[in-house]
C-alpha cells in the first residue's frame, strides 16, 4: 500500500479520518505506524497528499490530512477487453488501474467462455476491490469507470462507432505482421480479445469500423501480459 486511500465516510472534520478495517491492519502491521507518522494518503476522486497520525486504538486510526496534490494524469485510453477468465481479470483490473487507465469496456466475444459472465467477481463491489489497489499501488485516487457489455454485435453496432470517434484505433491480433506502434501517447481505443484473439469474423467487423490489426512480437503472449505490455508501448 503506497497511498491510503479514503473514501467519504471516513472523514470526521473536513480534514479529520477515522480509518478502520483491512486498511487500518495494512497501516498497523506492515507499515507499523505510530501516532506521530506521516503517511501518504488521498480521497477518492480527489486529491491526493499526507496525513499525520493522531491516535491509535485495538479497532482504528485517526488522522489529520492536508489533500492539496492532483493525482496523476490519466491515460487517454479506453480499454475494450473481451472478458477473461475471473482470476486473470483480478490482475489485469489491478495492472490497468495503476497504468492509469479509467475507461474499461468488458465484452463478449466467441471464444469468451459463457461460465465467465456468472462469476461474482462481475459484482461492481467486488471489482471495485481491485481497482483500489491498483490505485492505491500507483499513488492515484481517480476510479475507473467498467462497463459490461454482454452482446457483442449490439455494442459493435451502437456503441463502439461513437467510443472510438476521434481516437486512434488500435486491435491486438496475433495473426498480422504489422508491429504496433510505439509512443502514441495521444487519444486511443484498444480492443483485445480472449485467449486465441478473436475469431476472423470479429475481427472483420472490427476492421470495418476503422481498427488497425496489431502485434507486439512473434510470441503469443497471456492476455494479462498483452494488456500491460501493449499499454506500456503506446503510452512511454
Amino acid at each position: 500500500m503506497n497511498l491510503v486511500l479514503l473514501e467519504e465516510s471516513d472523514f470526521t472534520e473536513p480534514n479529520r479520518v477515522a480509518v478502520t478495517g483491512e486498511r487500518f491492519m495494512h497501516v498497523k502491521k506492515i507499515i507499523r505506524a505510530r501516532e506521530g507518522s506521516t503517511l501518504a494518503c488521498g480521497k477518492i476522486n480527489g486529491n491526493t497528499g499526507t496525513g499525520r497520525v493522531t491516535s491509535i486504538t485495538r479497532n482504528g486510526f485517526e488522522m489529520e490530512v492536508d489533500l492539496n496534490l492532483a493525482p496523476p494524469a490519466p491515460l487517454p485510453l479506453a480499454l475494450v477487453l473481451a472478458l477473461p477468465r475471473p482470476k486473470m481479470l483480478k490482475r489485469i483490473l489491478q495492472s490497468v488501474t495503476s497504468l492509469g487507465v479509467k475507461e474499461i469496456y468488458l465484452i463478449n466475444s466467441w471464444r469468451v467462455e459463457k461460465s465467465f459472465w456468472l462469476s461474482d467477481l462481475l459484482e461492481m463491489e467486488r471489482m471495485e476491490r481491485h481497482l483500489k489497489l491498483g490505485l492505491s499501488q500507483a499513488k492515484d485516487t481517480m476510479m475507473p469507470v467498467i462497463h459490461l457489455k454482454r452482446y457483442f454485435t449490439a455494442f459493435v453496432k451502437e456503441e463502439l462507432p461513437e467510443l472510438a470517434k476521434n481516437k486512434i484505433r488500435i486491435l491486438a491480433h496475433p495473426k498480422t505482421s504489422q508491429v504496433c506502434p510505439a509512443g502514441v501517447n495521444k487519444e486511443a481505443i484498444l480492443l483485445i480479445g480472449p485467449e486465441g484473439g478473436f475469431i476472423d469474423q470479429e475481427v472483420d467487423t472490427l476492421a470495418a469500423l476503422g481498427f488497425v490489426p496489431y502485434t507486439i512480437g512473434p510470441r503469443i503472449l497471456r492476455v494479462e501480459t498483452a494488456v500491460t505490455a501493449l499499454i506500456s508501448r503506446l503510452y512511454t
